[in-house]
């Protein structure tokens, strides 16, 4: 049974030989915790003896109570505390912290069932293994575990990222969260916007987004069967990685000037491959390369496996080297030309159709960090004190965090609009419809992240620009958000997309 202590009994405790404090109605032994405090001991002192509920929480969230609850001696005797502990896989009670689908008073006609259990199932596997290691890997820089990679593998994760398809069929989803062939874009939205919650920018690139991004080209385009099971098998199991290499130093967004070249071997059954990659998300631990290469009539798109004539170098963003980041070289690598993804010299439509997939999850992921940064904004003005008062009660608080709720919501609405058209529509119907709609909600959802990044960081005030304590997040978010408005096709390369492809439509007799 938890100890209680009156009040006169704590403020007894006001001594360096004897700190005690109160928050939450929870009482404190900070003696032994004084020379460990980060703060340091002296606004220890200073509430010894007191409730120190205010001071503490207008520094501090409870996740810090959390780490340190072996510190907590029990409690204030006929008090309960009012605090909201969160446990792994539970929703934010926070007003707009959630998309709009989850909060309980609300409807929507896109989710199901399944969708719902899904999210939870994904949510709490999120918060017990996912985001623990993505914040120490944020901090080292080390690539991810293979033990979490297994994890994903078991559970499926790893197959659920590459999106619907025959692929999840027969699969147990996450202990039956949802079945194989139901799997819709819908379900893939969960899996990306759960997943970014671990709040660590670099790391959910290095998460294994190289696969993302190329396995889901191998599985539409490869032609050679037995070896398009076998890389599926491979990476799926975790037991391989892969990664996507189209951009180089001398082409980002313009793939037509790939200076990487496939050259035939004079029987014709191997291909002779030379070139730089640079900027390739996983590459420094990549097997497989899902790579854009120019051949004698235009460009192909070839799987090239790592040999001892593949380099890579890591290269250092404003992100995680988590992410891990990569220069490749390819030095006379020669590779079969059964590894050939679609036709050749016809590669530019295998990227482009596998752009759309791409660039929906990262508009997935981004639409969903912003509305976590809204929530700390949220969780922030309410708690934090100046002048006397709350920043909530200052009229020009409540504006800002107006325009980024309706920026957040906005988006996450056209989102799932989206997500809808592309369970309803075909892949080929995919490539020829929603290429200029999703380039358009990406440049959209990263312009509105701009503005919802620079409102937060100057709500938050210096703590915005730490990367430790209650304004991390915000940090991250105001440091990395650039990643999801360039990879991918920039945002004015995207908008232009979205207009030239709506005027390819437009109807002549309308002069």
């Amino acid at each position: 049974m938890a100890k209680t202590f009156a009040r006169a009994e704590v403020a007894q405790h006001n001594s360096e030989d004897s700190v005690w404090c109160i928050i939450d109605h929870r009482v404190y032994d900070l003696t032994d915790f004084l020379d460990a405090h980060p703060g340091g001991s002296v606004v220890l002192n200073q509430v010894a003896g007191k409730d120190a509920t205010t001071e503490f929480y207008n520094l501090h969230r409870q996740e810090v109570l959390d780490k340190y609850r072996d510190l907590c001696i029990g409690t204030i005797e006929g008090e309960k505390p009012e605090v909201i502990e969160s446990v792994p896989g539970s929703l934010s009670p926070v007003p707009y912290a959630e998309p709009l689908w989850l909060r309980s008073q609300f409807k929507s006609p896109y989710y199901k069932d399944s969708h719902r259990r899904l999210q939870k199932a994904v949510r709490e596997f999120t918060d017990l293994y996912v985001t623990p290691e993505a914040q120490q890997k944020e901090k080292d820089g080390t690539y991810i575990s293979q033990e979490l990679i297994d994890r994903m593998a078991e559970t499926n994760i790893l197959a659920m990222r590459l999106g619907p398809g025959k692929h999840l069929h027969g699969r147990d989803l996450l202990g039956g969260a949802v079945d194989g062939k139901e799997f819709d874009y819908l379900h893939d939205l969960v899996i990306a916007q759960e997943l970014v919650r671990a709040n660590a920018r670099g790391f959910s690139d290095g998460n294994m987004a190289g696969m993302a991004i190329s396995l889901t080209a191998v599985q539409q385009w490869l032609r050679n069967v037995p070896l398009r099971e076998k890389i599926t098998q491979e990476v799926l199991s975790g037991k391989k990685k892969m990664c996507l290499a189209i951009t180089e130093a001398f082409a980002g967004s313009d793939v037509a000037g790939l200076r990487t070249t496939a050259e035939k071997t004079p029987d014709g059954k191997h291909y002779i491959i030379n070139g730089t990659k640079k900027w390739i998300t996983n590459g420094m631990f990549a097997d497989y390369f899902v790579t854009g290469c120019r051949t004698e009539k235009g460009f192909s798109v070839i799987l090239i496996p790592r040999d001892d004539n593949v380099e890579t170098k890591q290269i250092k963003t404003s992100y995680s080297t988590a992410a891990a980041t990569a220069f490749v070289q390819f030095e006379n690598v020669k590779v079969p030309v059964e590894n050939l993804l679609g036709e050749e010299h016809k590669g530019f439509i295998v990227i482009m159709s596998n752009f759309n997939h791409e660039r929906y999850m990262m508009v997935c992921g981004v639409v969903r960090m912003s509305m976590t940064v809204v929530e700390e904004c949220m969780k922030w003005c309410n708690q934090r004190i100046v002048f006397g008062k709350r920043l909530i009660e200052q009229p020009v608080m409540r504006q800002k965090l107006a325009h980024m709720i309706s920026l957040c919501e906005a988006n996450q609405a056209w989102l799932e609009s989206i997500a809808y058209q592309m369970c309803n529509m075909t892949y080929a119907e995919q490539a020829a419809n929603l290429g200029g709609p999703i380039g358009l909600l990406k440049s959209h959802a990263t312009r509105a992240a701009q503005e919802i990044a620079d409102q937060a960081t100057n709500i938050f005030g210096g703590r915005g620009i730490t990367q430790t304590g209650m304004g991390r997040i915000i940090e991250m978010f105001h440091r990395t958000y650039k990643f999801d408005a360039i990879l991918g096709g920039t945002e004015e390369i995207l908008a232009d997309l979205g207009v030239r492809q709506a005027f390819k439509k437009f109807p002549k007799a309308m002069l």
